[in-house]
């Protein structure tokens, strides 16, 4: 089974549990500004609503611990992530100030199509630079780290099976300096 991702790279860890009441207080005032949350009492429209974000996801029968762990990745780095305006793409929304950090995927099949922008990757120890248009094959289980990326970047990632899971790795070499957003 294919399926779009809107997550995909350092997911950050399993999450077991964690104060309800603490964490509405910490989504009130670090994220509710920008996105509603009915757990937190929160109902801004700037940013996606988080209530509907796995909606598609549970409903193919993910497993509410995947969801879990991307959540968790997503609060540990918001900028790798989906803005969520309902098209299953990646999007550049804050500077990459530290990147995805070194990881493998546990999966079968996974590209990644460059829809608007550019991203440098490393993969293994060899930089690459890839732009709109560009598709990638990520070959199964390599080390990789997305460093840099231009604001406007947009992209689609396949993987197979749609509830693979990110393994954090020892650097395979040193990763030049992102570019700084003006």
């Amino acid at each position: 089974m294919l399926a779009l991702t809107l997550a995909a790279c350092g997911t950050g860890g399993r999450v077991e549990q964690g104060s309800l009441d603490n964490g509405r207080q910490v989504f009130g005032a670090k994220c509710g500004g920008c996105h509603t949350l009915e757990a937190a009492g929160t109902t801004s429209e700037i940013g996606p609503n988080l209530d509907a974000s796995f909606a598609q996801a549970r409903s193919e029968g993910f497993d509410e611990s995947s969801i879990r762990d991307i959540v968790a990745g997503q609060i540990r780095e918001p900028g790798q992530y989906a803005t969520g305006d309902a098209r299953d793409e990646l999007k550049a929304n804050m500077p990459p100030d530290e990147g995805t950090g070194w990881h493998r995927h546990e999966a079968n099949f996974q590209i990644v199509i460059m829809v608007k922008g550019w991203a440098r990757f490393m993969y293994e120890d060899k930089e690459t630079l890839v732009e709109a248009g560009d598709v990638v094959h990520q070959r199964p289980g390599i080390r990789h780290y997305l460093f840099d990326y231009s604001p406007d970047m947009e992209y689609l990632e396949i993987v197979s099976p749609a509830d693979f899971k990110s393994v954090d790795v020892e650097p395979a070499a040193a990763v030049p300096p992102a570019t700084p957003w003006e």
